[in-house]
């Protein structure tokens, strides 16, 4: 950094914004941001204070007004009313306090003896916020028998606190206009804020909300005793969603944090939770939704166990619990940790545990007190799961069925599976007619494939793509993979899961692997590299000793069985397989294709250049590479298989 750039940043360049001025400079990080979210989020805040008052016994009556010019609103209610007297250390009056510092309320000490017990303010900043964005805002204040108002501008009063003279009752009256130099846009949705004040309703039932629309001349009343029950068969209407049992699953309890939810199983195929914390939606959810779906979880799986409704040939997913799953889950937390000022995720990890622990045995007993209701519940999960397989299967079905169209036919040979999908197919690339028949006997059918080729298909090394797509069985192997040859080789579009090499155990077989192998690295590297390509290890010897029988991939294997195995007079029996067609199909199934028996080794390309050396002297044009290979291990050739 330059002398001169040095100098020029010193103490002078640093800005201190005091006051309200960092919500003004920075309001997206206090509302989230200006444009129509956040302009009513100045509502919510002053609605939610009110909210709090009712929440703790103080309210029971919330008017909020949008008046004619569409940009400014009143909200009042009947609580305690904002104090109004001086705060002994600032010699201030608290409600100028309130309005004009952030970080300054009643609802840090929400312990024994504080002014709240629960609410969604946390911060003290959610008035202060308000009041820093506001063009105008008038608070009027009834309590001790008078009524007191005071008068703000961008967050600095601009009035003194007047007594305006006796009055009846209590209660605070906030009127707000949100600064244009804020706010691109200041006109408020009637639909957005009378949507937020009839939920707020069903969240804390009792609580009368009166919505006044000067614009359109309307005013309502919400009013619900039922409180979410109430709300859940509304949003049940609105989405025309039938419940598969009568009565929903109804909890209300008090235990360190005071919890209400009801929700019912319905036909619908999407899961929906709407989900507060002290009366603020948690549109992103949190921990208390995490609880309440893992005691739902627990539930269900424990009643499925406890009573054998297990199903068969089908794995029930939390996904295909939870479907059609819709409810209302509200908590009263003494200490929320919400993240960010929005307030639309919940982060207190005790919550879970909590919501877990209270959901899971009351659903639980629940269930077995309503048999009827839980069969029908099960059987609903039952058959979404058995959907959601069907779902993946299908589009696995098309994957797979798309991948030759437009090309050969599959060739007539191929013993296709039954399976659609391609997450457990295989496809075997046996060695001739015989040991073909052998395993399309011995295979599962669901999910095994059998292409066999008659004897030792063509050397590609050296050859054109063209001219070694000529040859019939390279060209029907690359019509049953089904994912292209050469550059356009895409593993995505491969039409099985495995493709297994399966020749014998003998010199010829180990030949026509290296030459099916020649032709996938020179052709469809991409499969070897996706970790597509095995080759089978079927046994060359069946050893017999006593009442045991062993299986050995050769003649090391087969000496290593006799020194472990032989004891004292017993004289095994051995059997040397000429050829996988001699094998039963029952043999080469526990042998060779059977996933919990069978042995295979993944292809994998470690050194390409050295793979692409050996395979060009074994298998090139160049005979005095192979002559010179054969000559520096014929002692390792004891037996020839000829």
């Amino acid at each position: 950094m330059s002398a001169v750039a040095t100098k020029s940043y010193n103490a002078s360049s640093i800005t201190v914004l005091e006051g309200l001025d960092p919500v003004r400079k920075r309001p997206g990080m206090y509302i989230g941001g200006t444009g129509s979210a956040g302009l009513h989020h100045l509502v919510w805040e002053i609605f939610d204070n009110s909210v709090d008052e009712a929440m703790n016994g103080h309210a029971d009556c919330i008017e909020v007004t949008l008046h004619k010019d569409g940009s400014s609103i009143t909200v009042s209610d009947n609580g305690r009313g904002i104090p109004v007297d001086l705060h002994p250390k600032h010699k201030k009056p608290a409600l100028e306090i309130i309005l004009c510092t952030l970080h300054a309320g009643g609802k840090f000490d929400n312990g024994q003896g504080g002014n709240y017990k629960t609410s969604g303010g946390l911060h003290g900043v959610g008035a202060s916020v308000v009041n820093a964005l506001a063009k105008k805002l008038v608070a009027t204040i009834r309590r001790d028998g008078y009524e007191w108002e005071m008068e703000f501008r961008q967050g600095k009063a601009v009035s003194k606190l007047k007594k305006n003279g006796s009055a009846r009752g209590s209660g605070t009256t906030i009127f707000f206009h949100p600064d244009p130099t804020i706010f691109p846009k200041t006109e408020f949705n009637p639909d957005t804020i009378r949507e937020r004040l009839e939920v707020a309703s069903y969240i804390h039932k009792g609580l009368k909300v009166v919505w006044n629309d000067e614009l359109s001349g309307k005013k309502e009343v919400f009013k619900h005793e039922e409180g979410i029950l109430a709300f859940l068969k509304k949003i049940l209407a609105e989405k025309n969603a039938k419940p598969v049992h009568e009565q929903p699953f109804v909890l209300e309890k008090v235990n360190g944090v005071r919890l209400e939810m009801c929700f019912s199983w319905t036909e619908a195929t999407e899961e929906l939770l709407k989900s507060y914390v002290n009366g603020i939606p948690t549109s992103s959810g949190g921990t208390h939704e995490n609880g309440l779906r893992a005691g739902v979880l627990k539930a269900i799986r424990n009643y499925i166990e406890t009573h054998n409704l297990t199903p068969r040939g089908v794995t029930l997913a939390a996904e295909d619990i939870r479907e059609g799953v819709i409810g209302v889950l509200s908590v009263f937390a003494e200490d929320p940790q919400f993240q960010g000022q929005t307030k639309d995720r919940l982060n207190n990890p005790e919550m879970q545990s909590m919501v877990d622990g209270a959901v899971r045995p009351v659903l639980e007993q629940w269930l077995n007190s309503n048999r009827t209701v839980a069969e029908t519940i099960v059987n609903r999960i039952i058959i979404a799961a058995r959907a959601r397989e069907a779902s993946r299967a299908a589009s696995a079905s098309i994957s797979r069925k798309t991948a030759t169209a437009g090309r050969l036919n599959l060739p007539g040979k191929l013993a296709d599976c039954s399976s659609n999908g391609r997450d457990q197919s295989e496809l075997f690339i046996v060695e001739g007619d015989s040991a073909g028949g052998s395993a399309k006997q011995g295979r599962d059918r669901t999910t095994q494939a059998i292409l066999p080729l008659r004897g030792k298909v063509l050397n590609t090394e050296g050859q054109s793509l063209a001219k070694i797509l000529e040859n019939r069985e390279i060209a029907d192997l690359v019509t049953a993979l089904g994912c292209g040859c050469g550059p356009d080789c895409d593993p995505a579009k491969l039409r099985y899961h495995r493709v297994i090499l399966l020749a014998d155990a003998d010199s010829d077989g180990h030949h026509i692997t290296t030459l099916l192998m020649t032709f996938i690295f020179r052709n469809m590297r991409q499969l070897i590299d996706a970790g597509r390509i095995f080759i089978a290890m079927p046994p060359l010897y069946r050893v017999d000793i006593g009442k045991e029988t062993y299986w050995a991939a050769d003649d090391a294997d087969k000496e290593r069985i006799l020194k472990q195995h032989t004891r004292g007079n017993a004289k095994p029996e051995i059997t040397r397989f000429k050829g996988l067609g001699e094998m039963m199909p029952k043999v080469l199934w526990e042998t060779t294709l059977n996933p919990k028996t069978r042995r295979l080794l993944r292809v994998e390309i470690s050194d390409a250049l050295e793979t692409d050396r050996v395979i060009n002297e074994l298998m090139g044009k160049d005979a005095s590479a192979r002559f010179r290979f054969i000559m520096e291990r014929a002692e390792e050739a004891d037996e020839l298989d000829v």
